[in-house]
């Protein structure tokens, strides 16, 4: 059985990695990845941000940058009309947004790179830059993670700064793969909900935000 994560205000004194004066040049890079880049990606993009912010506060969130790109991606196009409103029906903020296509640098600079689909996964390792440690679908990296002792990561209360934290946890979680598979392939995907109503939309906004809660208080020891 895991230890729960120690919970800490955010944004309170006690928030774990608060700390005073300019921010480290160290940073951790997360990589959403689907198809288009305007449905899935950008509804996990802005919903991690949203989770990372009102955890950590706006100034030491941003030192997890989040980002999303499509394996045949829609360049410069808005997120789909259906995916903003469900994103503010959670409070985060969908302005600003274009899509951006799956590019080598944006794998090469990712930390986690987390996909929509196996084949997402597939088509992300297939690039190179030592990328399969470090690259998962989302809902296989939430299962991943739960089986993650919190106690084995670097700790805030002993000095540990949250990218090493974030990094540690990657490895954990890449070493854990082979021993814990899903029962059925698909239980690690999210469906494409392009084209539907938005109903369906709510219901990808909905398995997306359940899978990012344990992933972000993993990495940051802040629990929702």
């Amino acid at each position: 059985m895991t230890a729960a994560a120690p919970s800490y205000g955010a944004g309170s004194a006690l928030s774990p990695f608060a700390e005073p004066g300019p921010l480290p040049l160290d940073t951790f890079r997360i990589l959403f990845v689907c198809t288009g880049n305007i449905c899935r990606s950008p509804i996990a993009e802005r919903l991690a941000r949203l989770e990372l912010d009102s955890r950590l506060g706006v100034r030491t969130g941003r030192r997890i940058v989040v980002e999303s790109a499509g394996t045949w991606g829609h360049e410069g196009a808005p997120m789909e009309a259906h995916a903003a409103t469900v994103l503010g029906e959670y409070g985060a903020d969908s302005a600003g947004f274009a899509g951006r296509e799956l590019l080598d640098e944006h794998v090469i600079d990712a930390d986690l790179v987390l996909t929509a689909t196996l084949d997402h996964r597939a088509q992300v390792i297939s690039m190179g830059h030592s990328a399969g440690l470090r690259t998962f679908t989302i809902k296989e990296f939430t299962r991943l993670v739960q089986r993650v002792d919190p106690r084995t990561l670097p700790d805030p209360r002993d000095g540990a700064r949250l990218t090493e934290r974030a990094r540690a946890l990657v490895r954990s979680a890449a070493a854990l793969r082979g021993w814990l598979l899903a029962s059925v392939p698909e239980f690690d995907e999210l469906r494409d909900p392009y084209g539907a109503p938005i109903g369906m939309f709510r219901n990808c906004g909905e398995e997306i935000f359940d899978a990012l809660d344990p992933v972000v208080t993993a990495l940051t020891g802040v629990a929702r």
